[in-house]
């Protein structure tokens, strides 16, 4: 996925990290670096709005339990295989 810009930051990088970005759980510099690259790539920017959802619907529906880790790697796998279903539709429509 990429919004076709160059940036400092891979759409790779920032979607691999998104659910560390989201916890708070990275360096400074890590986490300034792909709020950087969110602000300038809108289909990165749309993934982790869709992952903030699905984080707030589990939080939701778990009654603010703690996700369990297996759960929440299948979940972000699925996000995943989804979101690049949908890259590789949109830009199969251009």
């Amino acid at each position: 996925m990429s919004c076709g810009n160059p940036h400092a930051t891979p759409c790779s990088d920032v979607l691999g990290a998104i659910s560390a970005y989201l916890d708070g759980e990275m360096p400074a510099d890590d986490r300034d670096a792909i709020a950087q690259h969110i602000h300038e790539c809108w289909p990165c920017l749309h993934e982790v709005d869709v992952f903030r959802e699905v984080k707030v619907l589990i939080a939701r529906a778990c009654g603010g339990d703690r996700v369990p880790d297996d759960v929440r790697a299948r979940v972000v796998s699925r996000i995943q295989t989804v979101s690049v279903q949908w890259t590789i539709e949109i830009r199969h429509e251009q």
